[in-house]
């Protein structure tokens, strides 16, 4: 019986990993970490504060800018405490259940991420394609239902596949690849058969990101098309810039999220540093670049955030 207790208490306890080979140094490389979670913190709270509160930001795109900015923190946040528990040697230990949850949160933001740059792509498509019907089509009515669908699809979605881990035996190593939880490193843990969520992680991927990609994709051609009559060059120019911090950010998002799936996919056996590097720059950059470059590149947010810092200088330059 004892060892019956003991068994199940250690299926229940998993032992994340901070950066193998380097653990005398994980004090030191916590600061950069420290500092870009500070930075995207930072950056997507200024971005909401300022939509919330200029009246001049309350337009569709300025809405779905701000579900970005939630959706970027709600996918790195719930890493924040777990990473620097494991590079402040506080505890490697993390529970089974906290872990789920962490999962739920990781994966679901990061489906809903590519919902909201779908949403964006369709709002720039009707800016610039349909611009006199902009303001009758995308109401906030229609836009907080894009919110609630985007949100809500990712979740259910994720819970078949999280809810099975419940019944895995993980009688071997419980020592994860990172220092926070995915599903596709947990899985490989497991005694068990792991087919249906293998399958089901794969066509998750290719539905939920297929279909918001290829969306996307289409949007942009259709974006193309109608730029192309424009008969001034300026004109072509101008309808470009206002899609370039979008197409950005498309690529910020997608480019690390398919690497990290080929890492874990097809280069299980390359070096340890490669899967924690990818983990990292998929949850990291998003959150940390997407302000940066909304705030250089558009004008309203930039004035915005430099109204926020020097009030008193950008007042009197507007005056």
């Amino acid at each position: 019986m004892a060892t019956l207790n003991s068994s199940n208490t250690l299926s229940s306890t998993f032992y994340l990993t901070g950066i193998p080979g380097y653990e005398e140094f994980h004090h030191w490389i916590s600061i950069p970490f420290c500092v870009l979670y500070l930075v995207g913190i930072m950056g997507n709270c200024t971005i909401l504060h300022i939509v919330r509160t200029d009246p001049r930001l309350h337009e569709p795109m300025y809405y779905f800018l701000a579900m970005l900015s939630l959706t970027d923190m709600g996918m790195s946040m719930p890493t924040m405490i777990s990473l620097f528990r494991v590079l402040w040697s506080i505890s490697r230990e993390i529970q089974f259940n906290i872990c789920v949850v962490q999962m739920f949160f990781i994966h679901t933001f990061s489906f809903t991420e590519s919902s909201v740059l779908l949403a964006m792509a369709f709002d720039r498509y009707v800016a610039i394609c349909h611009p006199l019907r902009y303001a009758t089509v995308l109401t906030p009515r229609l836009i907080a239902k894009i919110g609630i669908v985007a949100l809500l699809r990712s979740a259910f979605a994720m819970i078949p596949l999280l809810a099975r881990l419940a019944f895995f035996p993980f009688c071997h190593s419980h020592t994860l690849s990172h220092s926070y939880c995915l599903h596709q490193d947990m899985i490989r843990l497991a005694c068990a058969d792991t087919m249906f969520n293998i399958i089901y992680g794969l066509l998750l991927v290719i539905v939920l990101w297929g279909m918001d990609s290829l969306g996307i994709f289409v949007s942009y051609m259709c974006i193309l098309q109608s730029i192309l009559r424009i008969a001034s060059r300026e004109g072509r120019l101008k309808a470009l810039n206002t899609c370039a911090s979008h197409i950005c950010v498309v690529l910020i998002l997608y480019v690390p999220m398919i690497g990290l799936s080929i890492v874990h996919r097809f280069a299980k056996h390359s070096s340890p540093l490669i899967h924690i590097f990818m983990a990292h720059v998929y949850l990291l950059v998003p959150p940390v670049l997407n302000p940066i470059i909304y705030s250089v590149k558009t004008k309203q947010i930039r004035q915005g955030v430099l109204h926020l810092l020097f009030p008193t200088k950008v007042s009197s330059t507007v005056m």
